[in-house]
């Protein structure tokens, strides 16, 4: 607890600065990333079109991107923009559009994943982390990287946990905005719009997804906290510790009501066992919402997977648990083992990423393939 506790306020220091009990500053997120030149990946032979034959004749002021040469190994365009908040503060936002095109993705348009990085994380750092770029490139997919203001949050922590956030004000409609942006200067198909992200990222993508459930086909999770709790920094580490207690059920409630009828959000849940950062019960507690806001019953039965470690532990052993409506996979929770608080399957350069797998960006490209908005 107290490490955990000394981790928290070097994210939030400039929320709670009544709070020095001399508790000592955990390094792990203040350490700077090097990117390093990693080679690609091997492609795979699609018929492919060029991404430019698929943006519209919309005047966009989206720019090329300086990028870190891992990311640049991706050959498709890298470009950043930004958009108005409502406090009037710019939000800038990278995009990554792929250079060749499978035939089955060019019409109506490009599926976009939006991802939310996690605190004291850039969008580019990412971007190279997860390797979504060089995933977006074999798939044909679109991927859209806001990056929260260091005005807004001086870790770069997105504020999951602040109550009018979590009711879809806060960075919710500039998140909202960046992706109008984005489907207005591009071709993209609109039933194909997905969400994913990393800790307080992960906390982010929940709440614009719950917030704007017809915007989003599926939602990915990757060691997220619990949906409704916290209302502060200190309840925010509460919920990181221990779940969102009685709110768990309480705040899916709430979203169910303001949405009158709810279309369901088909969700992906990916979190170490070994994390002693967000911890397990949160894990527990997004697979209880998924149930409830899918329709399913709280013990509807599961599908059980069990992976093995793979040898010289390139990939740890976990489980994932399947949910389904009829033949339709709504929830998928995989817990891995001796996973800490990292991006599994990641490029282990950079902070916040686990070298083993299993691959948590393939998993998640994969549960999207599933899922389109209809």
């Amino acid at each position: 607890m107290k490490k955990a506790a000394g981790l928290f306020r070097s994210l939030m220091r400039t929320s709670i600065k009544s709070a020095r009990q001399g508790v000592a500053v955990n390094k792990l997120m203040t350490a700077m990333l090097t990117p390093t030149v990693k080679p690609a990946p091997p492609r795979r032979k699609v018929r492919a079109k060029p991404a430019a034959s698929l943006a519209k004749p919309v005047r966009s002021t989206a720019r090329p991107a300086p990028a870190p040469s891992s990311i640049t190994t991706a050959p498709g365009k890298w470009l950043t923009s930004h958009v108005e908040g409502a406090n009037g503060h710019r939000m800038s936002f990278w995009l990554y559009l792929p250079h060749n095109i499978p035939d089955e993705a060019s019409t109506p348009g490009l599926p976009l994943i939006v991802m939310l990085h996690g605190c004291q994380q850039t969008a580019t750092q990412f971007a190279q982390g997860t390797r979504m770029n060089q995933w977006a490139e074999r798939k044909g997919y679109a991927v859209l990287y806001p990056q929260q203001l260091v005005s807004n949050q001086a870790q770069r922590c997105w504020k999951w946990y602040d109550r009018a956030t979590q009711e879809g004000g806060g960075d919710v409609p500039t998140i909202v905005a960046m992706i109008d942006k984005v489907a207005g200067a591009y071709a993209i198909d609109r039933a194909r719009v997905y969400v994913a992200g990393i800790s307080a990222g992960a906390g982010m993508a929940n709440i614009v997804a719950l917030n704007h459930p017809h915007l989003f086909a599926a939602v990915g999770l990757h060691s997220g906290p619990a949906f409704g709790a916290g209302h502060s920094t200190m309840g925010a580490l509460g919920v990181m510790q221990h779940g969102a207690g009685l709110r768990a059920d309480l705040a899916v409630q709430e979203v169910l009501a303001r949405h009158g009828r709810f279309p369901g959000m088909p969700t992906i849940l990916i979190a170490g066992e070994g994390d002693s950062v967000v911890r397990p019960i949160n894990l527990a507690q997004l697979a209880r919402q998924g149930l409830v806001l899918n329709g399913l019953a709280p013990d509807a039965p599961a599908k059980i997977t069990h992976k093995a470690q793979g040898s010289n532990a390139r990939h740890n052993a976990h489980r994932i648990d399947d949910f389904y409506d009829g033949r339709k996979l709504l929830l998928r929770v995989a817990r891995i083992d001796a996973l800490d608080h990292a991006w599994s399957g990641g490029d282990p350069a950079l902070k916040f990423n686990a070298k083993s797998g299993p691959d948590a960006t393939r998993m998640m490209l994969e549960f999207f393939a599933r899922h389109r908005r209809v």
